[in-house]
């Protein structure tokens, strides 16, 4: 059973990943779809991540995958919607779940285990950090939440390997490459400011 869920879940997420590499630097129309696409992908590839990885006590990590449903959902929607998609209460719900879920998820593994003394914690705070702040920047078009991002997948691939799981350590190696792209075009295609003269 765990095998078929590292498929199902690396898989989604490597698709969502190479679908919003391939977006940046795309006209806005592709770049839409192909966002849509990859935001598909990432929630259909929930359920297995967070099996695994509450298979495996690794409550940071789970508490970001399910608390981030809402706040998936909702770039889901702006992305579909546009300009006009962008709703203050569907924000703030989104906002909610996700930072709700984050001081369950921590709270308990804390609890769990005394503090902070595992290296799955550890490498669980890097995915914590890395997905925070790479959805924030990317949601204000900053190309650095691509550096974020590859703290997430290199720690999430650091704990998937640490536990056994070969797969999914792939999965985001892969899926390392493919934020390295995103960030690069993003870089490149970024608007510089005109100076003031």
């Amino acid at each position: 059973m765990t095998f078929i869920l590292q498929i199902w879940g690396g898989s989604f997420y490597l698709a969502n990943k190479i679908l919003f590499a391939l977006a940046e630097g795309r006209p806005e129309n592709r770049k839409r779809r192909l966002r849509i696409a990859g935001w598909l992908f990432y929630i259909l590839g929930v359920p297995p991540w967070v099996a695994i990885l509450v298979s495996d006590r690794n409550w940071i990590a789970a508490a970001i995958e399910a608390g981030g449903v809402p706040a998936m959902l909702f770039g889901l929607y702006t992305v579909y919607k546009g300009s006009q998609g962008y709703s203050r209460p569907f924000n703030f719900i989104a906002s909610f779940f996700t930072y709700g879920s984050l001081i369950l998820g921590v709270g308990y593994s804390l609890f769990e285990r005394g503090g902070i003394n595992t290296m799955s914690q550890v490498l669980e705070l890097g995915v914590m950090i890395g997905f925070l702040m790479g959805s924030y920047l990317l949601a204000r078009r900053n190309p650095k939440g691509w550096l974020f991002f590859m703290l997430m997948n290199g720690s999430m691939g650091a704990l998937m390997l640490f536990q056994g799981k070969p797969i999914l350590a792939l999965q985001q190696m892969l899926s390392l490459c493919f934020v390295i792209y995103g960030f690069v075009v993003a870089s490149r295609t970024r608007e510089v400011p005109a100076k003031l003269t």
